[in-house]
């Protein structure tokens, strides 16, 4: 019987659990290693649930449906002044929160191999194997290493030094509210809809989601938005992303911890310059958080005997909702390879090329995307351009 080979995963959310649970499957021993010291909760954010996405829940038994994790939607509206609708279409797509899927995931690989509060800081590879090092003094040797670690990932600082992140000129509000805390107008126009409001230089997208103990029943329900808002590169937006410790983010300032004063604005913004229904979910939110927007790309994803996969490779502006789905596109691709390959790093090679086509595409249509609503105002409902999509609309 021939030993099982070793792959190490590093960064435990949703591209890890993802690779970890496909690579065992290759016959791999697999360990995943998240630098947090706690099993991860998303914020409560909301993920648009594209086929990628969840591909791993319907292409294996699970006593569930992908049906019983989200909500539908059944139109893309837009909403005007007064919260009349300026434009709606069918569009059939399905919500749920990050923190749901998380956990299917995490149910399903298991937390035996699943190793929390290990941050991974340096990693060197010879021609068998390859080392990851941990600020604790571990470290871990494997046939094969993922870094899924990330926006802000450690595999791509020490394999691309140079690649730093791009700000795309603009921030995202972000929060959630109850449904039941909302108007029935307000809950009436989201509900069963990707709904927009677009405004000079500016726009929201909102959806509902499930709850945090999963609910899908109407009223216990959240409802979830990004409100994107242009803030000027330099000493505008670090005051900003200052939170309220003094410590600046590099990517998002969590619940809680934003600025009061900066909350107060963009509350107060809301209401004279969004629709009522987009106003009364910022205006209700307890705690928003901020998201700074930003691009990055790498020049190599895979490097021998290791890869970088979802964010910690390309990370693309939430315009497409294709995040998480590129992350698992990324991790089928790459077991698929190994299937057809045996040896890493030639397979890992062989990988490589499709991946940087489909994140370099994605990157350039999202900051188009983004381009539109926030610079040069020609933002149009009507164009499947601007629809959600890992591939694009003529995919």
């Amino acid at each position: 019987m021939t030993e099982a080979r070793r792959a190490v995963v590093v960064g435990g959310s949703f591209a890890g659990l993802t690779a970890a649970l496909l690579l065992r499957e290759q016959g791999f021993d697999v360990d995943v290693f998240e630098r947090t010291p706690t099993y991860l909760d998303g914020r409560g954010g909301g993920i648009v649930l594209q086929p990628d996405t969840v591909r791993w829940i319907r292409e294996r038994p699970h006593n569930f449906g992908v049906e019983d994790i989200s909500i539908g939607s059944s139109v893309t509206r837009y909403l005007g002044v007064g919260n009349k609708v300026v434009h709606e279409e069918p569009a059939s797509w399905r919500f749920s929160s990050w923190t749901t899927i998380y956990r299917v995931l995490l149910d399903d690989f298991g937390t035996d191999h699943y190793h929390l509060g290990d941050y991974a800081v340096g990693v060197s590879q010879d021609g068998d194997g390859v080392d990851v090092r941990f600020t604790s003094g571990r470290t871990e040797r494997a046939e094969l290493v993922v870094f899924a670690d990330g926006i802000s990932s450690v595999g791509r600082r020490r394999l691309q030094p140079r690649v730093r992140p791009r700000y795309s000129g603009y921030v995202g509000w972000r929060g959630t509210v109850p449904e039941r805390e909302v108007s029935v107008e307000t809950a009436n126009l989201v509900h069963d809809a990707t709904t927009y409001a677009v405004v000079d230089a500016s726009h929201i997208c909102m959806y509902p989601i499930p709850a945090g103990d999963g609910s899908l029943s109407r009223g216990d329900r959240q409802l979830n938005y990004v409100w994107y808002r242009n803030v000027a590169e330099g000493p505008e937006l670090d005051e900003m992303v200052t939170d309220q410790r003094g410590f600046t983010a590099p990517v998002s300032v969590h619940p809680g911890t934003v600025q009061q004063r900066y909350l107060d604005q963009m509350r107060s913004e809301a209401v004279d310059l969004l629709p009522p229904a987009a106003a009364e979910l910022v205006t209700r939110t307890a705690e928003p958080y901020l998201q700074i927007v930003l691009d990055i790309a790498v020049r190599n994803m895979a490097f021998g005997r290791v890869a970088l996969i979802g964010d910690a490779a390309f990370a693309a502006r939430p315009h497409a909702a294709a995040g998480t789905a590129k992350a698992a596109a990324d991790a089928w691709a790459l077991a698929e390879a190994l299937s057809a390959e045996p040896d890493v790093p030639r397979a890992l090679a062989a990988w490589e090329p499709a991946r940087l086509a489909l994140g370099n595409e994605l990157l350039g249509r999202v900051a188009e995307m983004g381009a539109r609503s926030q610079f040069t105002n020609t933002w149009d409902p009507a164009d499947p351009a601007l629809h959600f999509g890992l591939y694009g609309p003529d995919r």
